[in-house]
């Protein structure tokens, strides 16, 4: 969902971009395993994927692509199992406690006054098993570290946010610091300043928990395909994504 959509007018400009992430998401997934997508009520995408990590690794990566700073993305988070053969599925029209609670935590997330990027809702299963007998535990452990992160993220300037984004796309310093024209301690100091390897580091641990409880085989393997994917595919489009005027 989109902060304040309904404002100033930006309405259709939003709901053309929520329509090329759609296109984004479906070509970025592809390679890697079944998604569905779909854009409904003009501000919101509804994502089912293959993958515990999945969702969150999309909800990240789309965060720190996000062109709109004064209409922020949230994202209601959900994980588990189906019974269903996600390819099946027709998602304007599933209904699974997966879904209600991804619902469940957008909702939470609208009725935010400082709202937060990200927000976990776990199904209470009654036929308990693996990791669902601490369901409500660990829902309130990774939203705590949720927030822990986003005040970090909040407390990012602005060219300490897009320091922070490129080196999650191109993955060195010199290559961040020949994209913006900087030199190498410049671009070192912003990634300190604002956290960056600690921001990184909170997410793919997040990954990496959500890989391990997860009922894939090779289930972190695919995780790791689908984020070189994006990688990739905004690399080349990287002007589109951080275009020359929007550089600091």
């Amino acid at each position: 969902d989109v902060s304040n959509s309904s404002k100033e007018n930006i309405g259709n400009e939003l709901s053309e971009y929520l329509e090329q992430l759609k296109s984004s998401i479906a070509e970025w997934t592809q390679p890697v395993g079944v998604t569905k997508v779909s854009h409904r009520a003009g501000d919101e995408l509804v994502v089912i994927s293959s993958g515990y990590a999945s969702a969150y690794t999309l909800a990240f990566y789309i965060s720190r692509i996000w062109k709109f700073t004064d209409h922020k993305p949230y994202f209601g988070l959900s994980f588990g199992n189906i019974q269903e053969d996600l390819s099946t599925i027709n998602i304007e029209t599933w209904i699974h406690p997966l879904m209600k609670q991804a619902r469940n935590a957008n909702d939470y997330l609208k009725k935010q006054q400082n709202r937060l990027l990200f927000r976990f809702a776990l199904p209470r299963l009654s036929d308990k098993q693996g990791f669902t007998v601490f369901s409500k535990q660990f829902e309130t452990l990774i939203n705590t570290s949720l927030t822990l992160k986003q005040v970090q993220i909040n407390e990012q300037t602005d060219i300490q946010s897009r320091v922070c984004s490129l080196y999650l796309m191109l993955g060195q310093q010199n290559k961040v610091s020949k994209y913006l024209g900087r030199t190498t301690g410049t671009i070192s100091h912003h990634m300190k300043q604002g956290k960056t390897q600690v921001i990184l580091h909170a997410f793919n641990d997040i990954v990496r928990v959500l890989d391990l409880l997860g009922t894939q085989k090779n289930e972190q393997r695919l995780t790791d395909k689908l984020q070189s994917t994006i990688r990739n595919n905004i690399m080349n489009h990287i002007n589109d994504y951080f275009p020359r005027e929007r550089r600091l």
